[in-house]
């Protein structure tokens, strides 16, 4: 027997918002002028380092690879830890600044998902701060069931352990639930999970590996900005709505 859909959950970076690009990139600059460091990620190279999830551990990678002569100032994960806390602060500045709007289609989604009753969690490798400040800023941290983040669990995407966590704390079956993500880390980590997926690209991750994804889009799509379907055309719509993904869902849920 089908099973209903009861929650919908979200990724944060990159899926809510473009977090990477407006946000989380130009504070990570903007810390290391701060610790007077003349390390400056350009937009390419940070689509490398994106590779990598979880900032301190986007820090220590970039330190391996790219400034192997560099000599920290101190104990190592002192000075990562210290570098990211500083990053934080900027990205929560850009964030009171209204610079990171949500992407398109999606403030109407989830509150149609509220109005009829289908759970919200978020599941994300972004640190607490970061999700909560975006949250505050953008929807409501209310809204969400479950707020996964961080270093909730040790082992981060494309590990699946942060969606153990959150169906655990619904007390939800994978085959209840649909994701939404943006990253190929992301997708395998809710396939592992046994999540159905849904993702929406961004310049970052365009040409990632998606061929497990239940659909891939531009975007969720809005009455006036029509969303572009990347994978099979399975619906035709100008935005995805709850009717759609319902259908989806059962429709694919046995496969």
């Amino acid at each position: 027997m089908t099973k209903k859909l009861r929650a919908l959950i979200f990724d944060v970076d990159g899926t809510l918002a473009e977090t990477e690009r407006d946000g989380h990139l130009v504070a990570f600059n903007r810390a290391f002028v701060d610790a007077g460091l003349d390390w400056n990620w350009q937009p390419d190279l940070y689509g490398e380092l994106l590779k990598v999830s979880g900032g301190k551990e986007r820090i220590q990678h970039y330190l391996t690879k790219y400034k192997t002569d560099f000599q920290v100032p101190g104990e190592l994960a002192e000075f990562i830890a210290n570098l990211h806390a500083a990053k934080t602060k900027h990205y929560q500045s850009l964030l009171r600044e209204a610079a990171i709007p949500l992407r398109p289609g999606v403030r109407r989604l989830i509150t149609e998902a509220r109005s009829q009753g289908v759970r919200l969690a978020i599941a994300t490798t972004s640190a607490l701060p970061n999700t909560m400040a975006l949250l505050q800023q953008t929807l409501d941290p209310e809204w969400f069931e479950v707020i996964a983040a961080g270093d909730i669990v040790t082992q981060k995407k494309p590990a699946p352990a942060i969606y153990y966590y959150v169906l655990e704390k619904m007390n939800l079956s994978p085959d209840e639930c649909l994701v939404f993500e943006d990253s190929e880390h992301g997708l395998q980590a809710a396939t592992q999970a046994g999540l159905k997926t849904v993702v929406t690209v961004n310049d970052y991750t365009r040409n990632q590996n998606f061929s497990q994804a239940l659909l891939v889009l531009d975007c969720l799509g809005e009455e006036n900005l029509p969303l572009q379907i990347l994978s099979e055309q399975i619906f035709n719509k100008a935005y995805l709505d709850l009717e759609t993904l319902r259908s989806l869902h059962q429709k694919f849920s046995n496969n």
